[in-house]
């Protein structure tokens, strides 16, 4: 990283995004748990710059809106009409003044690019004492970028655009990244003679750079070796491909920390997610957001966690998780949703067909299949039989349960909330539990079971059902005939 930070970094993030095809603002878009600006923005703090400035136009409303919650420590500046490059930035200076030191120019919808590799470029600038110093790749098909022109002896002459170059300029390979690296009290006077005579009658940024090197300062180049950080994203082709160039290097920065991806290609874990070493992340698993995993805890196959806390030694199989917080040594899965306010304390279990929302389930606590557990508290040593049923919602409005310490609830049980079961209290099972439980009480709360002789024959007369309790009847009689001969 470099010893002196920019003076300004400005984040060019007001284009409309046609291709994109989207009525979402293009750099809005998400990848890696974060939106394109965001990612160019975590990017530029990396330089720690004196000032931080997003020029936003197209969909300005939801852009700021959002750069509000996800960076408030950025400047915001409007470009009231998209004119070009150029006047997005002269635009910056005349809302913000004249700025002075290294001023770094990126853009909202390149996120590939490192904070190394702008660092480098800032280095590179200042130690040439250039005027500019613009970040450049070789590739392969330079089609729709901005072509670097040098002279004989390697020096930049101009940057021309790709609808304004000659065919000969076209077949050159080294192309404009469009980051740029100024010295901040040549560039506002600079701006101010960018032409619009050309193809698309705006002011290009590019134009800069001659008009510097005319008036004799220093043009510099810095050459990236890696040039998939330059490219941009501007549409959903491209939005897939920078998905998973930051997903690998993120994947790559874990396994490096200690942690094990059993299968990277399936494995898709957002920027922000915290995973500690020792950690093995099976097939099919998405993390996202502020997700964290403690040390010796596995995740997956087929998990999506959302926000999720995972607490050391944990097992989740085959679960989707928002907002839950999983303890140590916690069993969840396979086929188990965890909704917002999940709280399982250290050994409990949620297992197969579970779905709990905004409950609280105590240490050593046991939820193992086909249960639903909403607005409740369930204490610590406690298990809850096979089917059952917080009932929590009576139209209108939710209600509370709660099941004590070492409590025993029975297989299909319907708890009818408001209700508390006390510490050390059963359930009957099938019982429906409108009343609270005592401690150490056994609630019994079901009709007794009465049968009705002959109703299939009676009702559902010529059925498969009736015919089978024909044949039942028969060799009931038969068997018991038998017997009597027997006796």
């Amino acid at each position: 990283m470099s010893a002196t930070h920019p003076a300004a970094v400005i984040v060019l993030a007001a284009g409309e995004g046609t291709r994109m095809k989207s009525s979402t603002p293009k750099v809005l878009h998400e990848v890696n748990g974060r939106a394109l600006v965001d990612h160019a923005l975590a990017v530029a703090r990396g330089l720690a710059p004196e000032r931080l400035i997003a020029v936003v136009g197209h969909g300005r409303e939801r852009v700021t809106a959002h750069l509000a919650e996800s960076a408030p420590d950025a400047q915001i500046v409007v470009q009231e009409s998209q004119n070009g490059t150029g006047h997005a930035v002269r635009t910056v200076i005349e809302a913000t003044g004249e700025l002075t030191g290294t001023v770094l120019v990126t853009y909202g919808d390149a996120p590939m690019v490192r904070s190394e590799t702008l660092a480098a470029l800032v280095e590179c600038h200042e130690a040439e004492g250039n005027a500019v110093t613009v970040l450049t790749a070789e590739v392969p098909d330079p089609t729709g970028y901005g072509r670097i022109v040098r002279d004989a002896s390697g020096a930049i002459l101009e940057i021309v655009e790709h609808k304004d170059a000659t065919e000969e300029q076209r077949a050159i390979a080294e192309i404009n990244s469009g980051v740029y690296a100024f010295d901040g009290a040549l560039l506002g006077p600079a701006l101010k003679r960018v032409s619009t005579a050309n193809s698309q009658g705006e002011e290009y940024l590019t134009d800069v750079l001659a008009i510097l090197r005319d008036d004799g300062h220093r043009v510099g180049a810095l050459v990236t070796p890696d040039a998939v950080e330059i490219e941009g994203v501007n549409d959903r082709v491209q939005l897939a491909a920078a998905r998973r160039v930051l997903n690998d290097r993120v994947l790559d920065r874990l396994m490096r920390a200690g942690v094990t991806v059993i299968d990277p290609m399936t494995t898709w874990i957002d920027a922000d997610v915290e995973i500690a070493q020792d950690v093995v992340i099976h097939p099919d698993t998405r993390l996202h957001g502020r997700t964290s995993i403690a040390t010796g805890a596995e995740v997956g196959p087929g998990c999506t966690l959302t926000d999720t806390t995972v607490g050391e030694n944990a097992r989740v199989i085959h679960a989707w998780c928002e907002s839950a917080e999983i303890g140590a040594d916690v069993r969840v899965g396979p086929y188990t949703y965890l909704r917002p306010g999940t709280r399982l304390a250290a050994g409990a279990k949620a297992g197969a067909f579970v779905e709990m929302k905004n409950a609280s389930v105590g240490e050593g606590s046991k939820v193992p299949h086909l249960t639903y557990v909403g607005d409740a508290t369930v204490g610590s040593g406690t298990n809850i039989g096979c089917g059952t049923v917080f009932v929590n919602y009576d139209g209108v409005a939710k209600h509370h349960t709660t099941v004590g310490d070492n409590a025993f609830v029975g297989s299909g049980t319907m708890l009818v909330a408001p209700v508390t079961v006390e510490d050390g209290g059963f359930t009957a099972a099938g019982s429906v539990i409108i009343n609270d439980v005592p401690p150490g009480a056994m609630a019994v709360a079901r009709g007794r079971q009465r049968n009705v002789e002959g109703w299939v024959a009676r009702k559902r007369a010529g059925t498969p059902s009736a015919e089978a309790a024909e044949r039942a009847i028969a060799r009931r009689a038969d068997e018991s005939s038998r017997g009597d001969e027997n006796g």
